[in-house]
């Protein structure tokens, strides 16, 4: 079990632009820019994993600096969730950092109350029915309500901290996928959380659970300007 005070408390510690955490636990002054992954590095990931015209390049660097900064014991999987797209394009991602491959690219389902096509209001309240944004480490898989399903700890503080007690997981809907965007312009929508097709649900459960990075993306303001993680745009 991932104890969320001290993880939210080590990134808000790393996102300094000062001060870093050495390996006896010592704080140390550190650039910023040695924490992150680089320019040329992150680029060369986004370029070989084909990801141009798929997922716009600002948002993958903002994803890969957060996961480069959260200490998890799953760091070759990233996965990315863009709610800045309506519902009825392919907005979730996984990507093996290893390899440099786009592995899953897939309809995500958001909250209920979030709004129709796109996802444009947010709530970290329980039975709010709504999506919340932001980084999150992937948790333990599991059997419940909606079958084979992946629990979730949200990172930021007041932003979505209160995932697991909210019960937004990851699982497969019958109401995620083409059939239903053929006949409704958009996909359904949850509960709050980012439900996928059922033909691939447990397919990205497996790869992705047990302490990986999900970022879930939105051009909110108000979330951009209150997240743990600036908001750097590169042109």
């Amino acid at each position: 079990m991932f104890n969320l005070a001290s993880i939210s408390l080590f990134l808000a510690l790393l996102m300094s632009p000062s001060f870093t955490v050495d390996n006896t636990g010592e704080m140390v002054n550190t650039p910023i820019n040695l924490l992150v992954t680089s320019e040329d590095a992150c680029r060369q990931v986004y370029c070989e994993c084909d990801l141009e015209g798929k997922l716009d390049y600002n948002i993958f660097h903002r994803a890969m600096t957060g996961a480069s900064m959260i200490t998890t014991p799953k760091k070759d999987i990233l996965t990315i969730i863009d709610f800045s797209k309506p519902s009825y394009e392919k907005r979730f991602y996984v990507i093996d950092l290893k390899n440099h491959k786009l592995l899953v690219n897939t309809l995500v389902a958001h909250g209920k109350n979030s709004g129709e096509v796109s996802c444009t209001r947010f709530s970290n309240k329980k039975n709010s029915l709504q999506s919340s944004p932001g980084f999150y480490l992937t948790a333990e898989s599991y059997s419940g309500k909606y079958g084979y399903s992946l629990r979730l700890d949200g990172l930021e503080p007041g932003i979505n901290d209160l995932a697991r007690s909210r019960a937004i997981v990851i699982h497969g809907a019958f109401y995620v996928c083409q059939q239903y965007v053929d006949d409704f312009g958009y996909i359904g929508r949850s509960f709050g959380c980012p439900a996928l097709p059922t033909n691939v649900s447990k397919k990205v459960i497996d790869l992705i659970k047990g302490g990986s990075c999900l970022y879930i993306h939105t051009n909110n303001q108000s979330y951009l300007s209150n997240s743990i993680l600036p908001d750097q745009r590169i042109n």
